[in-house]
């Protein structure tokens, strides 16, 4: 990536970045669209993300997008029964996706602990291979926009510093057996696969994120501060709100 590939966009709260991230999202989709057919996003949990597409629901921008050409991922998964409420696909279907219409086919749920079973290894591989379908046969489709959070620790969507998923460089989806949050079992795309997407956006707010985000955006060692191995092809964006950005010195 080069540095003129990766900006850095301060908004002055946590709602206005929210819906900034809105926004930016539907022009980023019906360019996508406008110039390849189709669109494809991929989804992060957490407070700011989960805000950010509750924003989208209520945005009449919305309707610029047609939806029945928007394929629908996720970047992790906690290792939950389907439905459960701390399961980021749940709080997205109830945030923003069963307020548009999205083709059931093109929303690409990861396995639930109640269909794939306990194994968190197998429900990574049946996601993996979900993903290298859409994409042809092998690795993952061309993201358009892939949306991550980021942890007070660093951590990116549920490769958390210290572990041993943060240095894959062959499978795209690993089965974390361990998170230091909770719940323990969780999936997720690995750098490689995040790296596959044209745009990376990297959404942070709070004070207690400033530490990481500072970390990140000095280009930290990936094992101590995942984020910072985070990269779009062709752009990376850091949306923060001012208490996230507070120690960014650039």
């Amino acid at each position: 990536m080069t540095t003129a590939a990766r900006r850095v966009l301060v908004h002055p709260s946590a709602e206005v970045l929210a819906n900034a991230v809105a926004a930016r999202l539907v022009t980023a989709l019906a360019d996508a669209q406008a110039e390849r057919g189709e669109a494809h996003v991929v989804l992060t949990g957490g407070t700011i993300g989960t805000r950010a597409l509750a924003a989208l629901a209520q945005s009449p921008a919305r309707e610029a997008v047609d939806w029945s050409r928007v394929h629908v991922w996720w970047g992790d998964e906690r290792h939950l029964p389907a439905g459960d409420a701390d399961r980021n696909c749940t709080q997205a279907e109830e945030a923003l996706l069963r307020h548009l219409p999205l083709r059931e086919e093109n929303v690409h749920l990861p396995p639930a602990a109640d269909g794939a079973g306990p194994d968190v290894d197998a429900a990574a591989r049946a996601y993996a291979g979900e993903l290298a379908a859409a994409a042809g046969g092998d690795g993952v489709p061309d993201f358009d926009v892939l949306l991550l959070g980021v942890g007070p620790d660093g951590h990116v969507a549920s490769l958390f510093p210290g572990q041993e998923f943060v240095h894959e460089a062959q499978r795209t989806v690993v089965g974390v057996p361990d998170s230091p949050k909770p719940p323990p079992a969780r999936i997720s795309l690995t750098l490689p696969a995040i790296g596959r997407a044209r745009q990376v956006w990297l959404v942070a707010a709070g004070a207690e994120k400033a530490e990481a985000v500072a970390a990140g955006l000095a280009g930290a060692d990936v094992g101590s501060i995942p984020a910072a191995g985070a990269a779009g092809r062709e752009a990376t964006l850091w949306l923060l709100d001012e208490a996230a950005a507070s120690r960014h010195s650039g």
